[in-house]
């Protein structure tokens, strides 16, 4: 029932870097892990980054790992994807979500932010 805001995206030349700030209501997450995944149109949801919100551990797709790094601050609320290297197969809309279990499914998605990375 967290409500979920990415923000951040935009137009990006290839090689380019962006930000994207996952930002929730209330004071805190209060959850096992915060994810961003992608979707580029006609394309399934992708998994990009994870993160567990008490012990920051991380976990990245084979496809952005060295380029991209999850990070939070306990403090803001805020999860953030720092992305760097971009590539015109990074373009799509990127959502966070969250999870309360280990295997529970992700939920609560944002509206998403659009990145695109021209050729």
């Amino acid at each position: 029932q967290v409500q979920l805001v990415e923000s951040g995206g935009g137009l990006v030349q290839t090689g380019g870097s962006l930000r994207l700030s996952c930002a929730a209501s209330g004071r805190t997450f209060r959850s096992y892990a915060v994810g961003w995944f992608r979707q580029a149109p006609g394309k399934e949801r992708e998994f990009v980054a994870a993160i567990t919100w008490s012990g920051g551990t991380t976990d990245y797709a084979d496809s952005v790992k060295g380029r991209f790094t999850i990070s939070r601050d306990n403090a803001e609320n805020t999860v953030y994807l720092q992305m760097i290297s971009l590539k015109p197969e990074d373009t799509a809309v990127y959502y966070c979500a969250v999870k309360y279990g280990r295997f529970a499914d992700f939920g609560s998605w944002g509206q998403g932010t659009q990145v695109t990375v021209s050729s």
